[in-house]
């Protein structure tokens, strides 16, 4: 017997990605008040929402509780973590509004094109550099996030004060080039798997 959808939204993998969805005005609101310690505390909250990215996934294919209810929240809730993260650093000035943009510009192509793709029967598979993006853009934000020059400590022995507003922008630099080098693989997958179904003799 199959789960009614109010059963799929309640199930612990979904449960998690709605914490992931309710962590982000907390988030706002910490880095808002702009003081150094509730920036620290905002970029925990960020990095444990994000860590439930891998854990609701890993939840639900381990325990059979792949939904439709869930293949609905799960990018759903990452791309509301990600655009609202650097709406809100852009309006602090943490983040050039034109870096902003384009990372998001890319990430509402892509969400278009896979959607077309499943639209049409098409599955196109993530691909390494979508993960290594994806990867580098969570440090970057966590760095944003923590703003303030900070030290920390290399092998126990020596202090280093880093400035994590400057790592993490050249960090998410560093991920838009994987997002654009991932969005061109998406592309020509994606034209590709057309190109063949479309082909006589294709089923």
């Amino acid at each position: 017997m199959k789960a009614t959808l109010r059963e799929e939204f309640l199930n612990l993998p979904n449960m998690l990605t709605i914490g992931r969805v309710a962590a982000i005005p907390v988030v706002m609101l910490l880095i808002w008040n702009g003081d150094p310690e509730n920036c620290i505390y905002a970029s925990w909250l960020y990095a444990l929402a994000t860590a439930t990215d891998f854990l609701d996934g890993w939840l639900a294919r381990r325990r059979g509780l792949v939904t439709v209810m869930g293949k609905f929240l799960d990018p759903l809730a990452d791309k509301l973590l990600v655009m609202a993260m650097l709406v809100v650093l852009v309006s602090l000035h943490r983040v050039p509004g034109w870096l902003a943009v384009v990372v998001l510009a890319r990430e509402m192509t892509i969400t278009g094109l896979r959607s077309i793709a499943s639209a049409e029967g098409l599955v196109i598979a993530a691909e390494q550099d979508g993960k290594i993006k994806t990867a580098f853009q969570m440090f970057a934000i966590m760095c944003l996030l923590i703003h303030y020059p900070a030290p920390i400590r290399v092998l126990w022995i020596w202090e280093v004060w880093v400035d994590w507003n400057e790592v993490g922008y050249w960090v998410l630099l560093l991920s838009l080039f994987f997002s654009i080098k991932s969005a061109g693989f998406y592309f020509r997958q994606f034209f590709s798997a057309v190109d063949k179904k479309r082909r006589p003799g294709s089923a």
